[in-house]
């Protein structure tokens, strides 16, 4: 078998997107998790994942990770019915990305011990997807090449950004990356135009490694956490999974800490990093509402320079009316 026939894509989708509720918040008083809505009236932005996705690997070797709780939305997503059942990982609650990642990861090693994994966020803005798709094959070369070492995708800011992750590359390596020599989160501007003036990159949360390193970065650290999950994962297996193992795993999850994957995973295992450096493409993690209108006045543009880019409508809640209208109140409250 090839390498590319062991390369999985795995989409994160459980998070709660609690930071954008002042935009995704229906008028009924229910909050949609951001990748459950659309930027701009097409598809959700965990389709617009799924479809990036696709674009690197078949459909069969796509998983994405969602919450029991989101139940409603997920069921109703036209892509995921696409992927094989069994590449529909649900967890009982969401525990951080760090325990989500570490789910995923164990799932799909069970099926594929040699798998490369390109890891996405489903809440994600690109604009030129070419650009970031070139910058994962890099990556997935290098984590293939790179004796262990995990694979992050860097943007180079268009801004002095404060409420973005960066990651400060370091030295060269042998397989010819770069190290990471440390991550600030959330800096503030003169802190973040310094990292930028010294080579510092937006955190895209983007990674390529091999599945068996992506489980060796919970290790010491989480030996504990990585040896339960497996062991209940293997008698859910056993048993015929989701319903017969469920309740193992739910109770699991009720005893489960909640870990970032960034904070409290990847800041620990620095020196097992690489960083790959991504030209500007239009990227955007949609986080704030501030985020969503940078993200819209680019997508603005793009329409202007591709009138046939088919935008699509949805019944999804709409980003950029929601933003419009969020623009509106804090004007009248000024």
């Amino acid at each position: 078998m090839s390498k590319a026939q062991h390369v999985w894509a795995l989409i994160l989708a459980g998070g709660d997107g609690s930071r954008l509720r002042a935009l995704t918040t229906k008028p009924c008083g229910t909050a949609v998790p951001k990748q459950f809505c659309s930027l701009d009236g097409g598809r959700s932005l965990l389709e617009q994942a799924i479809l990036r996705a696709s674009k690197l690997v078949p459909r069969e070797r796509i998983c994405t990770i969602v919450a029991q709780q989101h139940r409603q939305w997920w069921s109703e997503c036209p892509e995921l019915t696409r992927l094989p059942p069994r590449n529909l990982l649900v967890q009982p609650r969401n525990r951080g990305t760090g325990i989500g990642v570490l789910y995923s990861v164990l799932h799909i090693l069970a099926r594929d011990p040699d798998a490369r994994i390109v890891m996405l966020p489903s809440d994600h803005y690109v604009r030129e997807e070419g650009v970031l798709r070139d910058a994962l094959a890099i990556a997935l070369a290098r984590a293939e090449n790179g004796q262990g070492r995990s694979v992050l995708l860097g943007i180079e800011p268009d801004e002095t950004d404060t409420d973005l992750g960066y990651v400060l590359p370091g030295g060269a390596d042998p397989a010819g990356g770069q190290r990471v020599a440390k991550f600030v989160e959330k800096p503030t501007s003169e802190v973040a135009a310094e990292l930028i003036e010294r080579g510092g990159l937006w955190n895209a949360f983007i990674i390529a490694a091999l599945g068996r390193t992506l489980l060796d970065l919970f290790l010491p650290r989480y030996s504990s956490v990585v040896m339960e999950m497996q062991v209940i994962l293997s008698r859910s297996r056993s048993l015929g999974a989701p319903a017969g193992g469920w309740p193992a795993i739910v109770d699991l999850y009720m005893r489960l800490p909640s870990l970032d994957f960034s904070r409290d995973v990847l800041e620990h295992k620095v020196d097992t990093l690489r960083v790959v450096r991504v030209p500007p493409c239009g990227w955007s993690d949609l986080g704030t509402p501030h985020r969503v209108g940078e993200a819209l006045q680019r997508l603005r543009v793009h329409r202007v320079e591709d009138p046939e880019a088919d935008f699509e409508a949805s019944s999804h809640v709409n980003l950029a009316a929601q933003h419009a209208q969020f623009e509106r109140i804090a004007r009248l409250g000024a």
